[in-house]
């Protein structure tokens, strides 16, 4: 175990970014196409193909997902994720005929990052396309770095730096996973402090020691974005969790929505409306889980991961500057 998504099994992830224009791409590529869902609870968001994911489509499994930075213009990294899994025959198959192009479906969800001071004088080129490729390519069953790196590199939580994180939970026989980008507008440190907010799951010092002091008062957060995002914005925080069950798509989506909680978990305040909270669920295992209280369990545990997984990304991100 690395206390990481991988630890699922069944996945790989890959990562891309431009120091440069201080954004990036993460790619989770399952080893064959997952049954997936998806949360959307902050009033901001940017995505694509999410609709896709609904109970009543034709599809009931994805064949990548993509985490990006860029605003509106990292949609542009499913582009590149899609020309090279349609190049590897990798996709929904319209047709038995040869010639025709297969449909890889990818849904991806963005974040704001276009205000970090990066170079964003991109033209009529924006980087993301090519993030996109470069990312499914290297994706890789080695565990990775955390902070900056992949989609948080160049992201920012409250007014500290943000990043990408990971963590990992094992309930009964199943194994529980989330990555997390982490770029909210809320402050994920308790107020006046240097702990976090998610310090009650904290495991082995996973993301520092801080406690909160004895005689701790809450008090009004100075570090969050609200003061500084009075004009149109964006800021989010974007991921997936993953297990290795065999879970419906309607169960799928009731993990997704628990695994929301570990926003609210690691961030004060969380959803908000310049938030773009995005979160998907993947299945890549082959035993069911046929009992609700199964269920509400591995939900549990989902949040967790992702509060854990949140405060890591800015741990490590902080580390490094």
């Amino acid at each position: 175990m690395h206390n990481c998504i991988l630890d699922v099994g069944g996945l790989s992830i890959g990562h891309a970014h431009n120091e440069k224009v201080k954004t990036g791409v993460t790619v989770i590529l399952p080893d064959t196409p997952a049954a997936c869902s998806v949360d959307v609870r902050g009033g901001g968001p940017g995505t694509r193909e999410t609709d896709t994911l609904g109970p009543d489509g034709l599809i009931d499994a994805v064949h990548a997902v993509v985490l990006s930075g860029g605003s509106v213009y990292g949609l542009a990294a499913a582009d590149g994720v899609c020309a090279w899994l349609g190049h590897e025959r990798r996709g929904y198959v319209p047709s038995p005929n040869p010639a025709v192009p297969v449909s890889p479906i990818v849904p991806s969800a963005i974040l704001f990052d276009n205000a970090n001071g990066g170079d964003k004088d991109w033209g009529i080129t924006p980087p993301y396309r090519d993030l996109g490729l470069k990312a499914v390519q290297s994706a890789s069953k080695q565990p990775f770095d955390q902070g900056a790196i992949g989609a948080g590199l160049g992201a920012t939580a409250g007014l500290y730096s943000g990043g990408l994180g990971t963590a990992s939970e094992v309930v009964g026989d199943v194994t529980i996973g989330a990555i997390i980008a982490a770029n909210p507008v809320g402050s994920p440190y308790m107020p006046g402090t240097d702990c976090f907010w998610a310090w009650p799951y904290n495991r082995g010092a996973e993301f520092g020691s801080a406690t909160p002091p004895r005689d701790y008062r809450w008090a009004e957060p100075t570090d969050t974005k609200l003061a500084f995002l009075k004009s149109a914005g964006q800021s989010t925080v974007i991921g997936a969790v993953a297990l290795n069950a065999a879970l419906t798509p309607k169960q799928l989506n009731r993990l997704a929505i628990m695994a929301q909680d570990g926003i609210a978990m690691s961030v004060a305040p969380a959803h908000t409306p310049l938030d773009g909270d995005t979160l998907f669920a993947l299945s890549t295992g082959v035993n069911p889980v046929t009992s609700p209280v199964d269920l509400a369990a591995l939900g549990a545990a989902s949040a967790r991961c992702v509060a854990r997984a949140l405060s890591r990304a800015v741990y490590f991100a902080q580390a490094k500057t």
